[in-house]
């Protein structure tokens, strides 16, 4: 058991950072129906400030479009479908954060493609078309959606350039393409923010040299940005993949390197986006389907915004097409939503963070105890994990409060390895590929976080309250005070028709 004593004077602000942008799968992706409706879901319970999604110039967004005509050949830049990314996520209240990328295929040098979707990852054959492509864009944009909104969304330079299946150019090439974006976006408007390198974990060494250059080139950098992953190699089986998973600690570790590396740089002090974090980096791994991934990844909401200004979750949804259609409902996709909006147990972990209050209490390794304005409390909770070992057993925290009222009402919601878990109940079924519509609203009832509710009284000013959580358990726990008014012609006693309590 752990006892928290609880302060009664707040120790820090819990910042945003852990809801700023959260990650969508592939740009054109955003049109498909069962998308919409998981971003509506993942806002109204969540609220998210921003998306970042892959291939935003991929040619299945149609942007460029060549055309020959009498012996005079052309190009014409088409926005319909960008439009229609932009203003469904606006409607929903979220913004673009802008990732540029992959390269339209009459603009490559080259045919090298990644995903099955086949985005280009080759540089671009002339660096002033992909240049007269980025102004074209954020022209666009301004136009549509006004300079100062504009002005809000991060533009990022391409996606994990270290990795060759993602950039099929040197290290050099790429500074290159940055310097040539870069000043493409800042002579559509100075003020909108221009950033990279986006690396992969492991390629931390990128950022002290991308520092460099754009300290020797005199280039615009508004911010920052790399990806973190705690997993180890891929072991593939049909239609999966299990890895080995280091520490969720070393997620932190990974948030903090940049401010550390850059220190002393031209880019000392600039934001750091971490513009995809999770446990795995597969899209198939079952992970990211488990009450263990909410449990591991609760220290990291707790304590990310100490290192960064942001840090996305990958990805909203398991509407994700990277290794082809899913052939199951859980199949280990990156989604905090399965399909039609199953919810996962990572999702409740961001729905319980998104209930909690700004001022922070305490915090530790299993817990985050916060307070709202109106004095209610509300804490999250978690099993500590070590990946090393098997977690069987569940976990106590003993919270010691102080509260002003003589009773508190403490309401309790559950998610672990049974309750409020869907995948549970789904290989509970026999794990079927396709779930009828019943099945699916059984899935849907079984991911319903577990509730208990009571009323305690206070002493001496203070009540303590034991939660005891499951195997890889989660939990949300709300202390507000209550001022009893119950009828006086109520009587438990005469439920069944007896002669009543009161005499």
């Amino acid at each position: 058991m752990t006892h928290v004593l609880v302060p009664a004077t707040p120790q820090r602000t819990l910042t945003d950072a852990w809801r700023a942008c959260v990650g969508t799968g592939r740009t054109r992706e955003v049109l498909h129906a069962d998308y919409r409706d998981s971003l509506a879901l993942v806002q109204r319970e969540i609220t998210f400030g921003a998306t970042r999604a892959h291939g935003i110039l991929h040619d299945d967004m149609g942007l460029v479009r060549r055309y020959e005509h009498e012996g005079v050949a052309g190009t014409r830049y088409s926005f319909s479908y960008v439009d229609l990314v932009i203003d469904t996520w606006l409607e929903a209240g979220i913004a673009p954060f802008l990732e540029l990328g992959f390269m339209p295929r009459d603009l490559a040098s080259g045919e090298q493609t990644i995903f099955w979707w086949q985005g280009n990852v080759t540089p671009p054959r002339d660096a002033r078309e992909w240049a007269d492509l980025v102004a074209a864009l954020l022209r666009h944009l301004v136009a549509r959606y006004g300079v100062e909104q504009v002005r809000t969304w991060p533009v990022e330079v391409w996606n994990e350039p270290n990795l060759p299946d993602f950039w099929s150019g040197s290290e050099a090439d790429y500074h290159d393409l940055y310097e040539v974006t870069a000043h493409a976006v800042k002579e559509v408007d100075a003020e909108i923010a221009v950033g990279g390198p986006a690396v992969s974990p492991g390629a931390d060494d990128w950022l002290p040299r991308f520092a460099d250059v754009v300290e020797r080139r005199d280039l615009p950098c508004d911010f920052v940005s790399k990806h973190a992953y705690t997993s180890g190699p891929a072991q593939h089986v049909p239609f999966g993949t299990y890895q080995t998973l280091r520490p969720a600690s070393h997620l932190l570790e990974q948030f903090a390197t940049p401010s550390t590396l850059l220190a002393g740089t031209a880019l000392a002090g600039l934001p750091v986006h971490i513009t995809e974090f999770s446990s795995s980096y597969r899209p198939d791994n079952p992970i990211h389907d488990t009450a263990y991934q909410a449990a591991y990844l609760a220290p990291v909401l707790a304590a990310g915004g100490d290192h960064v200004a942001s840090f996305s979750y990958w990805t909203l949804c398991d509407v994700f097409e990277e290794v082809g259609i899913p052939t199951a409902p859980f199949h280990g996709g990156f989604g905090l939503l399965g399909h039609r909006q199953v919810r996962k147990p990572v999702f409740h972990l961001y729905a319980f963070a998104a209930a909690l209050g700004a001022d922070v209490l305490a915090r530790g390794g299993d817990h985050l105890v916060t307070r709202h304005p109106d004095g209610r409390i509300a804490a999250l909770l978690w099993q500590p994990l070590d990946p090393t070992r098997v977690a069987e057993a569940g976990h106590t925290v003993r919270l010691d409060l102080s509260v002003a009222a003589p009773q508190v009402h403490v309401s309790e919601r559950h998610v672990d390895a049974e309750r409020g878990n869907a995948r549970t109940a789904w290989q509970a079924m026999g794990s079927p590929l396709a779930p009828s519509a019943r099945a699916t609203e059984d899935l849907h009832a079984a991911s319903v976080p577990a509730y208990r509710g009571r009323a305690v009284r206070a002493e001496g000013g203070r009540v303590v309250v034991d939660v005891e959580l499951g195997r890889h358990g989660i939990a949300l726990v709300e202390v507000a005070p209550t001022d009893p008014q119950p009828a006086p012609w109520l009587d438990e006693g005469r439920l069944l028709g007896g002669p009543g309590t009161k005499g």
